[in-house]
């Protein structure tokens, strides 16, 4: 028993509501260390990764801080245990090098490890914030289309390789018109290899083209600040509507530079003295925007890329020269852009393409 001077009741209040859980989340079990006032174990055990299991076990609980570390459960996870009462750390997996490192890793010391260092300061987890349940959902049907895309992309070049392994090449095309272009040349030999696959390339056209349509709908019937983003040529559905859901609120941001660090699509670094090394970009944030951002900037820059100043941005830099200058414009632009579609959704400007431009613009390389 602590001696102090408070009375009974008001020490159980004070550490009831000072407690500090540590939750680390399985795909089937997650394990959990509950923290008293004083930081001492007061409880460690198992919970299912369930909806009812966590309401089981912290529904009926006075309201505590909980750290979890961000992965494919902690969204869910994070808005009930809100519902609940409770407060809800969402700990950056990229920060938490303790937790990851360690040469006693396991379950039960992670979750001790998250309630200490959520205890002692929740900075110290990084916390990021999830988008809400709808957001989610929404979400999900871009990254079904993704899952399309790529798959079809997958079998496209497996029909390349199959061909090339006999001496022959594909016609170049797009991947739309892949099944018409290549199915009058394919080799008599490699008809009975390809014909699935040509089918299933097939197939999942016409289920691209039905996703397409349901962000074109999703993004005029439900975010309609989609459209003053859409405004940028390069930049259609797809990529807005990622930006809107990924962003989520764009209050998040005090600045619009702010955006390019949480993408990722800033140089890391790794200064020493007067050694300053070109490293590359730090990757972090969201891979799935980074890349749709990218995928934008390489059409700017691109030879059907209309005369604006985010081209002309990327071709001066482009311009400069030296090793791998045309790839780091690209990254460039897509920072820039990604800076611009901020800021044209918190303040609705009109978009001029040729807002900046002074000087005649430089020739394509």
């Amino acid at each position: 028993m602590h001696k102090d001077n408070k009375s009974s009741s008001d020490r159980q209040v004070s550490t009831i509501a000072s407690r500090t859980v540590g939750l680390d989340v399985g795909d089937r079990f997650s394990h959990f260390c509950e923290l008293d006032g004083d930081g001492e174990i007061a409880m460690q055990g198992r919970v299912r990764t369930t909806a009812e299991a966590m309401r089981a076990q912290f529904g009926h609980r006075q309201r505590m801080r909980v750290a979890l570390e961000v992965g494919a459960h902690s969204g869910w996870l994070q808005r009930l245990l809100a519902e609940l009462g409770h407060e809800a750390l969402v700990a950056n997996a990229r920060e938490l090098r303790r937790i990851h490192q360690s040469e006693r890793k396991n379950d039960r010391n992670d979750a001790q490890l998250l309630a200490r260092l959520a205890r002692v300061d929740p900075q110290l987890v990084s916390p990021i914030r999830h988008r809400s349940a709808q957001a989610q959902a929404d979400l999900s049907v871009l990254r079904g289309r993704d899952v399309l895309v790529r798959s079809r992309t997958a079998l496209i070049n497996a029909a390349r390789g199959i061909v090339k392994s006999l001496g022959s090449r594909l016609p170049v095309c797009s991947a739309e018109a892949f099944v018409h272009r290549v199915e009058p040349v394919i080799p008599p030999a490699l008809t009975v290899a390809l014909t699935p696959l040509l089918e299933t390339i097939a197939t999942i056209n016409l289920q691209i083209r039905a996703a397409d349509r349901q962000v074109t709908r999703l993004a005029r019937e439900r975010y309609p600040q989609t459209h003053v983003l859409q405004r940028i040529v390069g930049v259609g559905p797809v990529t807005s509507l990622a930006f809107i859901l990924t962003i989520d609120d764009h209050a998040r941001f005090a600045h619009s530079r702010q955006l390019g660090a949480y993408l990722g699509l800033v140089p890391r670094q790794s200064s020493s003295g007067e050694s300053v090394p070109q490293l590359g970009i730090t990757k972090t944030g969201n891979p799935y925007l980074r890349r749709l951002l990218v995928g934008c900037a390489q059409h700017i820059m691109g030879p059907f890329g209309p005369d604006t100043d985010l081209r002309r941005f990327g071709l001066r830099l482009a311009h400069r020269g030296g090793k791998n200058a045309k790839k780091r414009a690209v990254v460039a632009v897509a920072r820039k852009l990604a800076v611009l579609l901020h800021r044209l959704w918190v303040t609705s400007e009109v978009y001029q393409p040729l807002r900046n431009a002074t000087s005649p613009a430089p020739a394509a390389a």
